[in-house]
């Protein structure tokens, strides 16, 4: 059950206008850059419904660029995104997609590729009051809010790999929050997204990679420890 506070209603700490148009499609293009893990070279943005119409106006396009270049909602250099992401050679294009309207009105696609070559794709919606949904990583339908530490396993769909995490996090120690599965396929690649508090040691990554069906293990780190 998901519950309204008087700081929802308020909003977040942010550089207008919006909290849905900006502050939201910052958080998403935050959470982009931290899922890459390292800076862009190249990144297209696919806006649908309300983003794809009021973009412009309201500082989406602006709000992204910020994100992905590793602004959080408050930044001030958000208004000077284009110049910023200019100087660091970062291409960028923004396609309007007005045919998809069976999706949240705010939903955005963001395909990076970064400075080594690595690429990853996400769709986010900015729900409202700047909260976030990532809803597709890679291709694959999943859903966190990005309001907690996240660690995401990329897997083969196979018998004993949720022991095998949840065990590797108990033994560092690790307060789980919320964790789901998501799989292409029975047997195929599948996601399991972990939410959590406090940190995460390093060790507990490594022990998660040595399983032989792990091809990947990735944080997203929203709250420093310490």
């Amino acid at each position: 059950m998901s519950f309204i506070s008087i700081f929802d209603v308020l909003g977040p700490n942010m550089v207008g206008p919006s909290s849905s148009h900006t502050a939201g499609a910052c958080s998403i293009g935050l959470m982009a850059r931290k899922l890459l893990g390292e800076p862009a070279r190249e990144v297209e943005f696919i806006l649908y419904g309300s983003f794809a119409k009021t973009y412009k106006g309201h500082g989406t396009d602006r709000a992204l660029l910020g994100g992905i270049m590793g602004f959080s909602t408050d930044d001030v250099r958000i208004p000077n995104a284009y110049d910023l992401a200019g100087e660091q050679n970062i291409t960028w294009t923004f396609t309007r997609n007005e045919i998809e309207t069976e999706l949240h009105p705010n939903t955005v696609d963001i395909h990076m590729t970064g400075v080594s070559g690595k690429t990853v794709s996400l769709r986010g919606e900015s729900i409202g009051g700047g909260k976030i949904r990532i809803v597709r990583i890679n291709g694959i339908e999943v859903d966190f809010s990005g309001e907690y530490n996240t660690l995401i396993v990329v897997h083969r769909d196979c018998i004993g790999m949720a022991a095998h995490i949840t065990s590797c996090l108990s033994k560092g120690k690790v307060n789980i929050a919320f964790m789901k599965l998501f799989r292409e396929a029975r047997g195929n690649r599948a996601y399991s997204i972990v939410e959590f508090d406090g940190s995460l040691p390093e060790a507990t990554q490594q022990r998660i990679k040595e399983n032989q069906d792990v091809e990947n293990v990735m944080l997203i780190q929203i709250r420093e420890v310490g």
